[in-house]
């Protein structure tokens, strides 16, 4: 059966992107977004956060770390990639997160920001 796994996400940044680079030398950086959704309770809208993070590779990585901070408006357009790992515990984690395959920077900051726009080209 064929599957499909895309996510497109508007929002803020919850604190500025953290850059680091693989041993290969390819730049990564994780950012946190919050997004929200109106919803009705006992007759009264109101704003409801829910908060992912996002992995970006590459030179739109190194774009991210450049001219993106905590607070910026942005459009995410990726996947969803579940994480396993064993903690020093021994217990079993996991964690979904979203791997950007493109970026677009909502605001026109100073200094020559625009969009953070393509592909990583591959997971991490």
């Amino acid at each position: 059966m064929a599957s499909y796994n895309k996510v497109i996400l508007m929002g803020n940044l919850t604190r500025d992107p953290e850059k680091r680079y693989t041993e290969s030398g390819t730049c990564i950086v994780t950012m946190g977004i919050a997004v929200n959704r109106r919803v009705k309770r006992q007759n009264e809208w109101t704003e409801e956060a829910s908060f992912f993070d996002i992995v970006v590779f590459g030179n739109q990585a190194e774009n991210c770390a450049k001219y993106l901070a905590k607070g910026r408006p942005v459009l995410v357009d990726g996947e969803l990639q579940q994480r396993r790992w064993e903690a020093q515990d021994g217990s079993k984690r996991s964690k979904v997160e979203v791997v950007a395959n493109q970026v677009t920077f909502l605001y026109s900051g100073s200094g020559g920001g625009g969009g953070g726009g393509g592909s990583h080209g591959g997971g991490g």
